[in-house]
């Protein structure tokens, strides 16, 4: 009982409590095919040395992204991070303030999170933002919640341009409230398809634009018609560095915007943490989940930040709060801010313009290659292409050749009949060397 702490006795009393007969009681939902029998093969004891040589290996057989040329997307960008971002978020007093519990003794975090939030607005082209959220998936998660809280229906109507991990993160919070979600069919220019679908139970629309094809929609015909149903119109954007070149979500439309900040200031780091952005209209500002930092003045009346409307479940009592996001990836939207201020606006479209002219040359590149289809119509700096080869195995057979040639649609959403079609993006890290190695180890594999 070393490292349980419990008795048996406390045990039985707290499942007593929930009306739970045994501890297995608790993982019904958990499907039989996904418990372990008994414990992992782990060698029992194992020095630090040891374990260091044994992590290494393993991690020798992975093919970091930077090392070969890389073509990978869909929802994770290989951008470039000046070392000065680094540099600034590893000081001690970022790096150990992490959430300001205490928020008006930390004025230098609180100030970080204003200007990352008035970063985020002009970005975004919206009113108000708050100060980040966990990620891009449940940021649409929370927006699809929030927009059911305003207009008190029970309905989200999903384009089928939406990235996959996207929607089934959504569904997997939304479904415990209530909220029916209606997906539409899968397609590389889906997003003027949910029109027909919205009716007088809709919440709210969701979209994407670029979508996960690549594909970059002006969706103001969407926003008119959702709004003249009195549905709300949710925009996700998994590419950030889109919105330095594309008409921003707010010029469009939009009432909400649910986005991915990982592209600024924010490595690929396996998956995350990355840093979700949430923007809205004034109007809905009181139903937004999470965090808002403020600029007031103190008794002196000299200029400082509060935390203010933070209606999530940490601030007020959890029947009222809109949210119970604990935290704000505060780290990583600071990463954000920085790179956002060293880019500066004219810098932010520079950057955007370069990502599309190296999407442009692959696109060119890949499209001579015979047999090969390109089925994005206009896109950013990732499109999707139709292969004459199963797109999984070509992908692995140029990764055996040192090529991360994209990613297959297959591998976002299996059974979807696209087997043959394969996600390829561009940044501005991609060299025209790159492209022409991609051309090559392409061609050889189909």
């Amino acid at each position: 009982m070393r490292y349980l702490p419990l008795t048996p006795d406390d045990r039985t009393a707290m499942l007593a409590a929930i009306g739970a007969k045994s501890v297995d009681d608790l993982f019904v939902d958990v499907p039989a095919a996904a418990r372990r029998d008994g414990f992992v093969d782990l060698p029992r004891v194992a020095g630090e040395l040891e374990v260091e040589r044994a992590l290494s290996a393993l991690a020798a057989k992975n093919t970091p992204a930077g090392s070969v040329p890389f073509f990978c997307g869909a929802g994770a960008y290989k951008h470039h991070v000046p070392a000065t971002v680094d540099h600034i978020i590893q000081r001690s007093e970022f790096l150990t303030s992490y959430t300001p519990y205490q928020p008006e003794i930390a004025q230098g975090t609180l100030q970080v999170l204003f200007e990352f939030q008035s970063q985020v607005a002009a970005l975004t082209g919206m009113d108000v933002a708050n100060a980040s959220l966990y990620d891009g998936s449940t940021a649409m998660a929370e927006a699809v919640q929030m927009a059911c809280r305003v207009t008190r229906r029970n309905k989200a109507v999903i384009s089928g341009g939406v990235h996959p991990h996207y929607v089934r993160s959504t569904e997997t919070v939304v479904h415990a409230v209530g909220i029916e979600t209606v997906r539409q069919q899968i397609a590389v220019d889906a997003e003027a398809d949910v029109i027909p679908a919205i009716d007088k139970d809709t919440a709210c629309v969701v979209v994407q634009t670029p979508n996960v094809f690549g594909t970059a929609t002006d969706v103001a015909k969407i926003a008119e018609a959702a709004q003249a149903a009195g549905a709300l119109l949710v925009v996700v954007v998994t590419e950030a560095v889109s919105l330095g070149l594309l008409k921003s979500p707010g010029e469009m439309g939009a009432d909400i915007v649910a986005a991915e900040g990982q592209s600024i200031g924010n490595a690929l780091n396996f998956g995350g943490p990355y840093v979700g952005l949430f923007a809205c209209r004034e109007k809905l500002v009181r139903q937004m989940p999470g965090r808002l930092c403020g600029e007031t003045v103190d008794a002196d009346g000299e200029r400082g930040f509060v935390l203010t409307l933070s209606t999530r479940e940490q601030h007020i009592r959890r029947d009222k709060a809109t949210s119970n996001i604990c935290t704000n990836s505060g780290l990583c939207c600071l990463a954000f801010s920085i790179h956002m201020s060293l880019l500066g606006e004219a810098g932010l479209r520079r950057l955007a313009r370069l990502n599309h002219q190296q999407a442009l040359k692959v696109r060119d590149a890949v499209a001579a290659l015979p047999g090969v289809e390109v089925l994005t119509p206009r896109f950013f700096n990732e499109f999707a292409v139709r292969l004459p080869v199963n797109a999984a195995e070509a992908v692995e057979r140029m990764a055996e050749g040192g090529v991360l040639g994209g990613v297959p649609f297959s591998r976002l959403e299996p059974g979807a009949g696209m087997d043959d079609v394969l996600l390829i993006c561009a940044t501005e890290v991609t060299s025209d060397d790159d492209i022409a190695i991609l051309a090559k180890a392409l061609g050889a594999v189909l």
